[in-house]
C-alpha cells in the first residue's frame, strides 16, 4: 500500500483529525482529474463532458467553491482545480484565480500502484472498538420511549438551530470516520427530540447490509413514531388557526398533489399581510417533527427498493407516499411564509424539504416502468433535473442534510451511472468529481467518500486509482464502529476490480475470505471463488468450489430473503445444476468470470489492453465450441444413426457471442459487433437456459446502434428488450434501459413510434419548417441522404439472417458434414 495511507489510530482523537487532516481523499480526487483530463482528447466531440450541465443548471458551484483543499487547510496549500471543458468557464476561472503555471494545474499521482490486497483474518473474538465499553454499545436501537410523555416543540427558529447544534456536530463526526463520538451526541436526546433520534436512524441505514437492514428499518420505525407523537402532542393544545391551515394544507395537497413534480405552491403571504391581517403558520416544531417523519419514511422506501423483491417494491410505495405527504405539508406552509420564512422556520428543516423532496424525484425518475407500475407511487412524472437542483441547494447550505445530499447525488452519478457506463460516464463523471471536491473540503478522510471517490475512478477507467481508493477506506475505518461494513464492501469492489484487470488469483483469494466470514451470499462468493480458479487453470478446485454452491444455497446461510442476493443465487444455482448435468465437460466453453463482468455492465470501465486479452479469451472458448462440433459432427459422417446426439451448443456460443460483442462495443468497435448480435438474434428461439442473453442482445444491439450514430434505432431495439419477462436479472436490465431512454430523451432522440408518426403526417408548411429546423438542430434524428444509405445497410445486417451474413459457424459445419456425406 502507499506510504500515504496512516494507520488510523487518530480516529479517536477528534483534536488530532481537526488540525492534521489525513490527505488520502484529496490524493485520489487530484489524480482522478488527472485521468480524467488525460482522456479528454479520446473522447469524440459529441460526448465531451459538460460541467453541471443539465443537473440543476439554476444551482451554480463558484470556480472557488471546487478546489481540492478543505476548510482545515491554507489556499495556498490547496491544488487549483481548472477543471472545465466549457471555454467560456475556464475563462472565467482563470479571471477569477489569476494566472496560474500548467504546473499549478495539474495534480500529483497518489503514489506507487498498490500491491494485491488480501482481506485481513478476523477473529471473532477480536476487540476492535476502542471507543466502545461493551459490544453492545456497537449496536444501534431505540428502547423504552414511552410515546405518552413526549412533550411539544415550542422552540423558535432560532432556538431550534442553537438546540441543534449537537446534531451537527455529531453529522460532522459520522462523515470524519468519528462514528462513535457521532453516536453518543446522537443518543442524548434520541429518546425525546425526532432528530437525534432520525440521526441514529440515518446511521443505521449507512450501515444497513444484507443482515442488518431489518435492524435499520426498526430504528427508523421507532423515529416515524416518536415524530408523530410530537406532532400529536402539539397539536392537541392548539386548536388555533394554524391547525386549521394545517389541515387546508392536507386538502389541498390530496386535491393538487397530482398535477405536477412539486407540491401545490400557495400565494405566498406579504409582511404586510401578515401584520395587518394577524397571519399565524404551522409551529415550526411540528414543520421539523413532519420532514424528520418523511425522513423515515423515504429511508426505509430506498432499503425496501434495494431489495428488488415484488413486496419491497409495494412496501416502497407506501413508504415514499408517506413521505411526499409530509414534505407537501411542509412546503406548502414554507412558501405560504413568502419572504419572511426565516422568522418562522429554522434552516435544517429547509434544507430537509430541499433534500426530501430532490431524493424522491430522483429516486422515482430511475426507476423503469416495469417498477413504477409495482410501486404505483405518483400520478406525476419525476423530474430528475429538479431533484438535482433541490439536493445541490440542501448540499449548499452546508447544514445537517449537507453531507447526505452529497451523498445521494454520488449514489446516482456512480453506482447508477455504473449500470449504463455506455451511455452515461462521459455525462456524469465530471459532476461526480465535482461533489467530490465539494465534500473534501469539509469531510477530508471520509470512508464513504473514499468509496464514491473508488466507484468514479472506476468509470474514469482507472481501475488502479480505484482499488487504491477503497484500500484508503478500509484503512482509514479500522478500530471504528463501521470496520466491518467498510472492509466487506471495500473487499467486494477491489475483487471486482482485481476481475477485470484479469488478477484471477488476487480476486479469487478475496472472494474466498468474503465466502469464510458469510458476507451477503457465501453462495455467490463460493461461485465467484469457483470462477476464478477456473480462469487461473485450476479447474479441479474450480470444480470443488461449483459443488458446494447449491447446498450453501439451500442451507439456512442463504440469502433467499434478499432479493439482489436471491436473484443472483438463482442464476448461480442454474449455473452449477447445468455444469452437473454435464458432468462439467463442457466448461471449456463457459467463461464464468467474464460472463459476470458482462452481465454487470463492466467492460466500459476497461481499457484497450484489458478488454484484448478478454477478447482472445472469448475467441479460444469460441474455438473449441467449433472443435467439439467438428469432433461430434465428425462422428456422424462414419456412423449411421450414432448414439452421440448433434451438438446443441447454442447456449454456449450465444453467451460467448455476447460477451464479445459487449467488448467490442466497449472498445468502440461497433460494426464488428453486428455479426455477433445477429447469430444470438436469428437462433433466440434455440437458446433455452440461459435466457438472459437474448434480451441483454437486444440491450446491446442498441449500444451498437448508439455508438453508429442512429439512436432512434437505439431506442427500437431497447425497447424489444424491454418487454422480455420472467429472466435472470430482469429488473437489473429495465433500470439499466430506463437510464439509457431518459438519455435519449434529453437529447431529443425520437422513439420509433413517434417518428413513424411524423413521417405518415401530411406536414403543414409550419410544420416543414418546424421540422427543416429540427432538422438543423438535431443531425442524428433525420440523417442525410448517404447517412439513411448507411443507415438502412447497417439495419439490414442486424436483420440478416446467419445464412446470409457468414455468422453460425454451426452452419459451416452442419454445410461441412453434409458436403462430406
Amino acid at each position: 500500500m502507499a506510504d500515504d495511507i496512516s494507520t488510523g489510530s487518530e480516529s479517536s482523537d477528534e483534536h488530532n483529525d481537526d488540525n492534521v487532516p489525513r490527505q488520502e481523499l484529496e490524493l485520489v480526487i487530484n489524480a482522478l482529474q488527472t485521468t480524467v483530463q488525460k482522456s479528454i482528447p479520446e473522447q469524440p466531440e459529441s460526448s465531451s463532458f459538460r460541467a453541471n450541465s443539465d443537473h440543476g443548471d439554476n444551482i451554480h458551484h463558484s470556480a472557488d467553491e471546487l478546489h481540492s483543499g478543505d476548510d482545515f487547510q491554507e489556499s495556498s496549500s490547496s491544488t487549483s482545480s481548472e477543471y472545465d471543458y466549457s471555454p467560456q468557464q475556464q475563462q472565467q476561472q482563470k479571471q477569477q484565480e489569476g494566472n496560474l503555471k500548467s504546473d499549478d494545474i495539474v495534480p500529483p499521482t497518489p503514489g506507487s500502484p498498490p500491491p494485491n490486497f488480501e482481506p485481513p483474518n478476523r477473529s471473532s473474538t477480536e476487540e476492535d472498538m476502542p471507543d466502545v465499553e461493551s459490544f453492545s454499545a456497537n449496536l444501534i436501537a431505540l428502547h423504552d420511549i414511552n410515546l405518552k410523555e413526549i412533550k411539544a416543540n415550542n422552540l423558535s427558529p432560532r432556538e431550534q438551530e442553537k438546540k441543534d447544534e449537537p446534531v451537527l456536530r455529531a453529522m460532522r463526526h459520522l462523515f470524519n470516520n468519528r462514528f462513535m463520538k457521532a453516536k453518543r451526541l446522537f443518543e442524548q436526546d434520541a429518546k425525546t427530540d425526532p432528530l437525534h433520534a432520525l440521526g441514529l436512524g440515518s446511521m443505521a441505514f449507512l450501515k444497513a447490509d444484507n443482515e442488518a437492514t431489518d435492524r435499520a428499518i426498526d430504528v427508523l420505525m421507532v423515529t416515524y413514531s416518536l415524530a408523530t407523537a410530537q406532532i400529536d402532542a402539539a397539536t392537541k393544545k392548539n386548536m388555533g388557526d394554524s391547525v386549521v391551515q394545517y389541515f387546508a394544507n392536507y386538502y389541498n395537497y390530496i386535491k393538487y398533489s397530482r398535477t405536477n413534480g412539486l407540491p401545490a405552491s400557495p400565494k405566498p403571504a406579504t409582511p404586510q399581510a401578515i401584520k395587518k391581517q394577524n397571519i399565524t403558520f404551522v409551529p415550526n416544531g411540528i414543520l421539523r417533527a413532519h420532514v424528520a417523519k418523511a425522513e423515515c419514511c423515504l429511508q426505509i422506501a430506498i432499503l425496501q427498493l434495494l431489495q428488488e423483491t415484488v413486496v419491497g417494491y409495494i412496501k416502497c410505495g407506501l413508504n415514499l407516499r408517506r413521505a411526499y405527504t409530509s414534505y407537501s405539508l411542509v412546503w406548502q406552509e414554507y412558501k405560504r411564509m413568502g419572504q419572511t420564512f426565516n422568522d418562522y422556520i429554522d434552516q435544517d428543516t429547509v434544507s430537509g424539504i430541499q433534500f426530501g423532496i430532490g431524493t424522491v424525484h430522483l429516486v422515482l425518475s430511475s426507476l423503469p416502468q416495469k417498477i413504477l407500475r409495482v410501486v404505483s407511487a405518483f400520478g406525476w412524472k419525476a423530474d430528475k433535473h429538479l431533484g438535482f437542483a433541490l439536493l445541490k441547494l440542501a448540499l449548499e447550505s452546508r447544514r445537517i442534510r449537507s453531507p447526505t445530499a452529497s451523498l445521494m447525488l454520488l449514489a446516482y452519478y456512480t453506482v447508477l451511472t455504473s449500470l449504463c457506463p455506455q451511455i452515461l460516464t462521459s455525462e456524469y463523471t465530471q459532476p461526480a468529481i465535482e461533489t467530490l471536491l465539494d465534500a473534501q473540503r469539509t469531510y477530508p478522510n471520509s470512508a464513504f467518500f473514499l468509496y464514491f471517490a473508488g466507484r468514479t475512478s472506476r468509470l474514469a477507467r482507472n481501475l488502479v486509482l480505484s482499488t487504491q481508493s477503497f484500500m484508503y477506506a478500509i484503512e482509514i475505518s479500522k478500530n471504528e464502529w463501521a470496520e466491518v461494513e467498510v472492509l466487506h464492501l471495500c473487499s467486494y469492489e477491489i475483487g471486482f476490480n482485481y476481475m477485470m484487470q484479469h488478477n484471477w488469483e488476487g480476486a479469487a483469494k478475496i472472494f474466498e475470505t468474503l465466502y469464510k466470514e458469510r458476507y451477503w451470499s457465501p453462495a455467490i462468493f463460493r461461485y465467484l471463488h469457483g470462477a476464478c480458479l477456473d480462469m487461473m487453470g485450476e479447474r479441479t478446485d474450480a470444480i470443488l468450489a461449483f459443488a458446494e454452491v447449491p447446498e450453501l444455497v439451500n442451507s439456512k446461510t442463504s440469502s433467499s430473503g434478499s432479493g439482489t442476493a436471491a436473484m443472483m443465487e438463482r442464476y448461480v444455482l442454474r449455473k452449477v445444476n447445468a455444469y452437473q448435468a454435464t458432468g462439467y465437460q463442457d466448461m471449456d466453453m463457459n467463461l464464468c468470470a467474464l460472463e459476470y463482468l458482462c452481465i454487470f455492465n463492466a467492460f466500459g470501465f476497461m481499457d484497450k489492453a484489458l478488454l484484448d486479452r478478454s477478447l482472445a479469451v472469448a475467441d479460444a472458448a469460441l474455438n473449441r465450441i467449433l472443435e467439439a462440433e467438428r469432433m461430434e459432427y465428425g462422428i456422424r459422417t462414419r456412423e449411421l444413426l450414432p448414439e452421440t446426439p448433434p451438438p446443441q451448443y447454442y447456449d454456449q456460443r450465444g453467451t460467448l457471442l455476447l460477451i464479445k460483442a459487449s467488448l467490442q462495443n466497449a472498445m468502440g468497435q461497433y460494426r464488428d459487433s453486428i455479426i455477433h448480435l445477429n447469430w444470438i438474434i436469428d437462433h433466440k428461439d434455440k437458446i433455452v437456459n440461459d435466457k438472459w442473453v437474448v434480451p441483454f442482445a437486444f440491450w446491446e444491439a442498441g449500444v451498437t446502434s448508439w455508438g453508429l450514430d442512429y439512436k432512434t434505432r437505439a431506442r427500437s431495439f431497447w425497447d424489444t428488450a424491454s418487454r422480455y419477462t420472467k429472466f435472470d436479472f430482469e429488473y437489473r436490465l429495465a433500470m439499466t434501459i430506463n437510464l439509457a431512454a431518459t438519455r435519449a430523451d434529453e437529447l431529443n432522440i425520437p422513439k420509433p413510434e413517434e417518428r413513424t408518426k411524423n413521417k405518415n403526417k401530411p406536414p403543414s408548411k409550419t410544420g416543414e419548417a418546424q421540422e427543416l429546423s429540427r432538422q438543423q438542430e438535431e443531425p442524428d434524428s433525420q440523417p442525410s441522404h448517404h447517412e439513411q444509405g448507411e443507415q438502412q445497410s447497417s439495419e439490414e445486417q442486424l436483420k440478416q439472417s446467419s445464412s446470409n451474413t457468414d455468422i453460425s459457424t454451426t452452419d459451416k459445419v452442419n454445410d461441412n458434414a453434409k458436403s462430406n456425406e
